[in-house]
């Protein structure tokens, strides 16, 4: 069968004709792959800065943000029967015992480093006709959402985000009402982030660094939430134009920019952090300024990385009210569908939003 690879250590991207993957457990599921989403993760692996091979191979077949379809299933498998679409999840526990947070299903808090990620750390991924997983990592998806659950993983982010601050939150003896919130960046995990923040009821500004008007900007406005550039307005005018916020909800890997949003976070505020810095990125910071700010105003900020299982039943479950709240606004976050010949120019494609690898159109 056909796989798109990173080459080691090369990193050069190739169509390989792979075997065909067989089940080797009563649990294991065999899927055929739909669609596969290009991110920045996947960039990063080309670049040297993120991924590794399986133990003993010289490739990795990439992809990690799937949709698929089941073909087979082990004897012992319950819920999932052929034709089911599926979204896998991405990340496998590590293998020490002494890891409380594999031990207890959470791999997304691994505290050794020495998990595996399918498509990017240690194991292949799904850009491939066909795969093989435990039943125990695949999310069964409704039919309604075969356009847009390819989408799935990249909303994860936010799932676990929002549930990470409802239990910092949970410190505080009163309940906290939504109010406002900011999201830094505008590409597919800001702008499914500033569909959950809406979701759950949060006034939503997105601020990124385009000018209006651009394809990125409307595809915020059409939900609701307004766009500012930053070329535009700085830091301390969105501070005097919004009066603080109660959240902001950073996805632009961008440092400083995440840092000077520290200003425009009201008191008992929470800043998330979901993006990693991609290059080398000067920061002046003024530390006893930074350390004030949370301190003197009960402040939290905090990173977050992958996701659990009951972030991706979450996710499906918002894919559907986001698809039913704004009609057609999921699917206008997919720029372009491209076959898997493509992969290396997608991943170095400017402008759009989310460009998807399919197998189901290219197989036509």
């Amino acid at each position: 069968m056909k796989a798109v690879a990173v080459m080691f250590p090369s990193r050069e991207v190739r169509v390989l004709d792979v075997p065909e993957p067989r089940l080797h457990s009563p649990t294991q599921v065999k899927v055929r792959t739909l669609e596969v989403g290009v991110c920045g993760t996947d960039q990063e692996i080309l670049k040297g800065q993120h991924g590794a091979a399986p133990k003993g191979e010289d490739h990795l077949i990439l992809g990690h943000e799937c949709l698929g379809e089941v073909m087979e299933v082990g004897a012992h498998v319950q819920g999932l029967r052929p034709g089911d679409l599926v979204v896998p999840r991405v990340r496998r526990p590590c293998p020490h015992a002494h890891c409380p947070a594999c031990n207890h299903g959470h791999p997304d808090f691994c505290v050794t480093g020495d998990y595996t990620e399918r498509g990017i750390q240690g194991a292949h991924g799904f850009c491939s006709e066909h795969f093989v997983e435990d039943a125990a990592y695949l999310h069964k998806a409704e039919d309604s959402l075969r356009g847009v659950a390819v989408l799935t993983e990249p909303l994860t982010i936010a799932e676990k985000g929002l549930r990470e601050v409802a239990h910092i939150q949970s410190r505080l003896p009163w309940k906290v009402n939504p109010g406002k919130a900011l999201v830094l960046g505008a590409g597919p995990v800001a702008q499914l982030g500033a569909m959950a923040l809406m979701r759950a009821g949060f006034d939503v500004t997105v601020y990124s660094r385009s000018p209006k008007p651009n394809e990125k900007a409307a595809a915020s406005e059409a939900v609701g939430a307004p766009y500012i550039s930053s070329k535009e307005v700085t830091v301390e005018a969105l501070k005097k134009q919004l009066g603080g916020v109660g959240i902001i909800y950073e996805a632009t890997g961008a440092s400083k920019v995440a840092f000077d949003s520290l200003q425009v976070l009201e008191e008992n505020g929470v800043l998330i952090f979901t993006g990693v810095p991609g290059r080398e990125e000067p920061l002046e910071l003024q530390g006893d300024q930074v350390l004030g700010q949370l301190v003197l105003g009960n402040r939290v900020m905090f990173g977050t990385v992958n996701a659990s299982d009951s972030d991706f039943r979450e996710a499906l479950e918002d894919l559907a009210r986001f698809r039913a709240k704004w009609p057609g606004r999921l699917e206008a976050l997919i720029t372009q569908r491209h076959p898997p010949s493509e992969f290396a120019k997608v991943v170095e494609a400017k402008g759009g939003i989310k460009h998807v690898i399919s197998f189901q159109e290219h197989a036509r």
